[in-house]
């Protein structure tokens, strides 16, 4: 068994310039804790494998090919492989969501 808090977790930078904590990784899946504070965004990018979204904390905007959508706590969302998305947070509260990709992806995503 293995238990992590994730709080005390730390990821080096990312091209998204957020809070994105690497929680688990193996060779077989990964997730990650991405925290958005006011104002802040994700930029559009395309990863190679399915990815699948729940919200932790907070409200925001999902974009997915040309579906948009307003997502808050305890909702899951999925995103197919290899379609443009970006999270946003327009609110005025702070957005937490966890990312888990499955299987874990052996190319890099590609910002847009």
């Amino acid at each position: 068994m293995k238990i992590t808090d994730v709080a005390n977790v730390v990821s080096g930078p990312n091209p998204h310039h957020v809070d994105a904590r690497k929680v688990y990784d193996t060779d077989n899946a990964m997730a990650v804790v991405i925290t958005l504070q006011p104002g802040e965004s994700l930029k559009k990018h395309i990863t190679p494998v399915d990815v699948f979204f729940y919200v932790l904390e907070g409200t925001g905007i999902v974009e997915i090919g040309d579906e948009k959508a307003t997502c808050t706590k305890d909702m899951l969302i999925e995103s197919p492989a290899k379609i443009p998305h970006r999270w946003l947070n327009e609110s005025s509260s702070v957005f937490r969501v966890l990312v888990v990709k499955v299987p874990k992806p052996k190319e890099e995503t590609k910002l847009l």
